[in-house]
Protein backbone atom coordinates (compact mmCIF):
# COMPACT_ATOMS: atom_id res chain seq x y z
CA UNK A 1 0.00 0.00 0.00
CA UNK A 2 1.38 3.19 -0.80
CA UNK A 3 1.74 6.17 1.88
CA UNK A 4 0.41 9.40 1.14
CA UNK A 5 2.83 12.28 0.99
CA UNK A 6 0.99 15.15 1.85
CA UNK A 7 -1.89 14.31 4.19
CA UNK A 8 -3.70 16.54 6.86
CA UNK A 9 -6.05 15.21 9.96
CA UNK A 10 -9.35 16.44 10.94
CA UNK A 11 -11.57 15.61 13.83
CA UNK A 12 -15.46 15.81 14.22
CA UNK A 13 -17.79 15.06 17.29
CA UNK A 14 -21.73 14.75 16.85
CA UNK A 15 -24.29 13.63 19.77
CA UNK A 16 -27.86 13.26 19.75
CA UNK A 17 -30.95 12.38 21.60
CA UNK A 18 -33.03 9.53 21.22
CA UNK A 19 -36.69 9.74 19.58
CA UNK A 20 -39.73 7.77 19.10
CA UNK A 21 -40.75 7.27 15.80
CA UNK A 22 -37.52 7.37 13.78
CA UNK A 23 -35.60 4.55 12.48
CA UNK A 24 -32.05 4.34 14.10
CA UNK A 25 -29.35 5.07 11.51
CA UNK A 26 -25.34 4.72 12.31
CA UNK A 27 -22.96 5.09 9.45
CA UNK A 28 -25.71 4.59 6.78
CA UNK A 29 -27.14 1.12 8.83
CA UNK A 30 -30.58 0.74 9.98
CA UNK A 31 -30.27 -0.60 13.81
CA UNK A 32 -33.45 -2.87 14.83
CA UNK A 33 -33.96 -0.50 17.70
CA UNK A 34 -36.60 1.50 19.03
CA UNK A 35 -35.86 4.33 19.15
CA UNK A 36 -33.92 6.96 16.30
CA UNK A 37 -32.17 9.62 16.38
CA UNK A 38 -33.67 13.85 16.73
CA UNK A 39 -32.24 15.43 13.70
CA UNK A 40 -33.18 17.49 10.83
CA UNK A 41 -31.27 14.67 8.75
CA UNK A 42 -31.75 11.04 9.47
CA UNK A 43 -29.39 12.26 12.73
CA UNK A 44 -26.74 9.60 12.27
CA UNK A 45 -24.33 10.84 13.96
CA UNK A 46 -21.26 8.75 12.70
CA UNK A 47 -21.73 10.30 9.18
CA UNK A 48 -22.33 13.33 10.59
CA UNK A 49 -19.07 13.29 12.71
CA UNK A 50 -17.15 12.18 9.91
CA UNK A 51 -18.66 14.66 7.64
CA UNK A 52 -17.40 17.74 10.39
CA UNK A 53 -13.81 15.53 10.53
CA UNK A 54 -13.50 16.01 6.50
CA UNK A 55 -14.38 19.23 5.93
CA UNK A 56 -11.91 20.38 9.28
CA UNK A 57 -9.06 18.35 7.53
CA UNK A 58 -9.68 21.00 4.37
CA UNK A 59 -10.72 24.15 6.66
CA UNK A 60 -13.51 24.62 5.12
CA UNK A 61 -16.10 25.24 8.54
CA UNK A 62 -18.30 22.40 9.52
CA UNK A 63 -21.69 20.64 8.38
CA UNK A 64 -24.24 22.74 9.77
CA UNK A 65 -22.35 25.55 7.53
CA UNK A 66 -22.76 23.35 4.34
CA UNK A 67 -25.89 21.79 5.19
CA UNK A 68 -27.98 24.10 7.41
CA UNK A 69 -30.83 22.98 9.46
CA UNK A 70 -32.92 26.61 7.52
CA UNK A 71 -32.67 24.18 4.09
CA UNK A 72 -35.77 22.36 3.94
CA UNK A 73 -34.35 20.76 0.48
CA UNK A 74 -32.13 18.63 2.78
CA UNK A 75 -35.14 17.98 5.69
CA UNK A 76 -34.39 14.08 6.46
CA UNK A 77 -31.80 13.75 4.07
CA UNK A 78 -29.69 10.37 4.85
CA UNK A 79 -26.09 10.86 6.99
CA UNK A 80 -24.16 8.84 4.03
CA UNK A 81 -25.83 11.31 1.64
CA UNK A 82 -24.38 14.20 3.63
CA UNK A 83 -21.30 12.56 3.93
CA UNK A 84 -20.99 12.13 0.04
CA UNK A 85 -21.66 15.11 -0.41
CA UNK A 86 -19.01 16.29 1.83
CA UNK A 87 -16.45 14.20 -0.06
CA UNK A 88 -17.25 16.40 -3.17
CA UNK A 89 -16.54 19.33 -1.22
CA UNK A 90 -13.30 17.99 0.40
CA UNK A 91 -12.47 16.72 -3.49
CA UNK A 92 -13.14 20.71 -4.39
CA UNK A 93 -10.20 21.34 -2.00
CA UNK A 94 -8.10 19.37 -3.91
CA UNK A 95 -7.83 16.32 -0.83
CA UNK A 96 -9.30 12.99 -0.69
CA UNK A 97 -10.17 10.28 1.97
CA UNK A 98 -7.36 8.76 3.37
CA UNK A 99 -8.65 6.44 5.99
CA UNK A 100 -10.89 7.32 9.05
CA UNK A 101 -10.76 6.31 12.81
CA UNK A 102 -14.46 6.55 14.62
CA UNK A 103 -15.54 6.04 18.12
CA UNK A 104 -19.48 5.49 18.61
CA UNK A 105 -20.08 6.46 22.34
CA UNK A 106 -23.65 4.76 23.45
CA UNK A 107 -25.04 2.49 26.08
CA UNK A 108 -27.24 0.80 23.41
CA UNK A 109 -27.74 -0.74 21.09
CA UNK A 110 -24.44 -2.51 20.49
CA UNK A 111 -22.42 -1.71 17.79
CA UNK A 112 -20.33 -4.76 17.43
CA UNK A 113 -22.56 -6.86 15.20
CA UNK A 114 -23.53 -4.47 12.37
CA UNK A 115 -19.63 -3.18 12.59
CA UNK A 116 -18.64 -5.04 9.41
CA UNK A 117 -21.80 -3.32 7.46
CA UNK A 118 -20.61 -0.03 8.98
CA UNK A 119 -17.16 -0.08 7.56
CA UNK A 120 -18.41 -1.36 3.99
CA UNK A 121 -21.00 1.60 3.78
CA UNK A 122 -18.64 4.33 4.99
CA UNK A 123 -15.82 3.10 2.65
CA UNK A 124 -17.85 3.13 -0.47
CA UNK A 125 -19.19 6.84 0.76
CA UNK A 126 -15.79 7.73 0.92
CA UNK A 127 -14.17 5.75 -1.97
CA UNK A 128 -11.84 4.21 0.03
CA UNK A 129 -10.79 0.78 1.08
CA UNK A 130 -12.93 -1.24 3.95
CA UNK A 131 -9.32 -1.79 5.13
CA UNK A 132 -8.87 2.27 5.73
CA UNK A 133 -12.08 2.49 7.98
CA UNK A 134 -12.10 1.57 11.84
CA UNK A 135 -15.47 1.57 13.24
CA UNK A 136 -14.88 1.14 17.50
CA UNK A 137 -17.70 1.79 20.41
CA UNK A 138 -17.49 2.27 24.26
CA UNK A 139 -19.93 2.70 26.59
CA UNK A 140 -19.75 6.23 28.49
CA UNK A 141 -19.75 4.36 31.72
CA UNK A 142 -21.83 7.29 34.07
CA UNK A 143 -20.11 9.94 32.29
CA UNK A 144 -23.66 11.49 29.58
CA UNK A 145 -25.15 9.73 27.14
CA UNK A 146 -26.71 7.51 29.63
CA UNK A 147 -29.31 5.35 26.93
CA UNK A 148 -30.50 9.12 25.99
CA UNK A 149 -28.54 9.50 22.58
CA UNK A 150 -25.64 8.39 20.89
CA UNK A 151 -22.27 10.42 20.33
CA UNK A 152 -19.42 9.27 18.04
CA UNK A 153 -15.86 11.11 17.49
CA UNK A 154 -14.40 11.13 14.15
CA UNK A 155 -10.75 11.20 13.11
CA UNK A 156 -10.43 11.22 9.43
CA UNK A 157 -6.49 11.38 7.36
CA UNK A 158 -6.93 12.95 4.12
CA UNK A 159 -4.22 13.41 1.04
Amino acid sequence: MAEPSAARTGIGFDAHRFSAGRVLMLAGVPFAHELGLVGHSDGDVVCHALADALLGSVAMGDVGEHFPESDPSIEGIAGVELLRRTVGIVAEEGARPWSCDLTVICERPAIAPARDAMRETLAVALGIDRSRVSVKATRPEGLGLQGDGVGCLAVVVVV
